[in-house]
């Protein structure tokens, strides 16, 4: 039962913010394997290279590195931890073992302006994008036009929807503050909820913005997972 309050803030928005602390030493690594594969890729289409690239969402299958196999765990590692606290008091006391499974995850590689415009994704409950390279923050910044707002991930938050025919006054002011700009910071990954609208903003820089992005299912180690218990009649 719900219990007398001046204020109930409810059905929050959970995201996870994690750093990966072998960052420098395999993001290098993996940006040159990336560029390598859109290169063999576009070579075999026959076609030219585009400032906006996205690979297979097969890399599982296609990479077989240990630098490949580091950022896999991490990514996994991660979104574990940010699993476990958004179902805090959601899942049984007593919490059943769980399996992670990577429904996909790919490589976006962005320059001269492109962007990947606004998308929720499907077959999944959580998503993620980790960065490997981008422009220095004090450079990336300083574009003339993107300014700020250059290369960052943008996420629409539940309220946005609304603002299209809602009457705006002083009252529902908290409904403006709609959406959250993340920085491409390298060695960085942001767990998502899968429903949550998100785009890449465009960029421009000196240095291709190179991210990998992966979808997420969760599921009890038990192979069921119903929550809740239903008597048959």
């Amino acid at each position: 039962m719900i219990q007398p309050d001046p204020l109930h803030t409810l059905w929050h928005t959970p995201i996870g913010v994690h750093r990966f602390a072998q960052a420098e030493a395999i993001n290098e690594v993996l940006v040159r394997v990336f560029q390598t594969m859109r290169a063999t890729d576009v070579a075999q289409a026959g076609t030219v290279p585009k400032a906006f690239y996205a690979s297979r969402d097969d890399l599982l299958q296609r990479i077989r590195l240990s630098e490949w196999e580091q950022l896999v765990g991490f990514i996994v590692d991660s979104v574990r931890q940010t699993v476990v606290l958004a179902n805090q008091g959601a899942w049984p006391e007593a919490k059943p073992g769980f399996q992670i499974a990577l429904r996909g995850i790919w490589f976006q590689i962005s320059s001269q302006g492109s962007h990947h415009d606004v998308h929720t994704h499907g077959n999944c409950s959580w998503s993620g994008v980790y960065c490997l390279q981008v422009d220095p923050p004090e450079q990336r910044c300083q574009h003339p036009v993107l300014g700020a707002a250059n290369g960052v991930t943008r996420f629409y938050g539940p309220h946005f929807n609304r603002l299209g025919g809602a009457a705006m006054d002083f009252g529902n002011a908290y409904l403006q503050n709609a959406h959250l700009d993340i920085d491409p910071v390298p060695g960085q990954l942001v767990v998502f909820p899968s429903w949550l609208a998100h785009q890449a903003m465009p960029y421009h820089g000196t240095a291709d913005r190179v991210i990998v992005s992966f979808n997420v299912s969760v599921h009890a180690a038990g192979g069921s997972d119903q929550l809740h218990g239903y008597a048959h009649v």
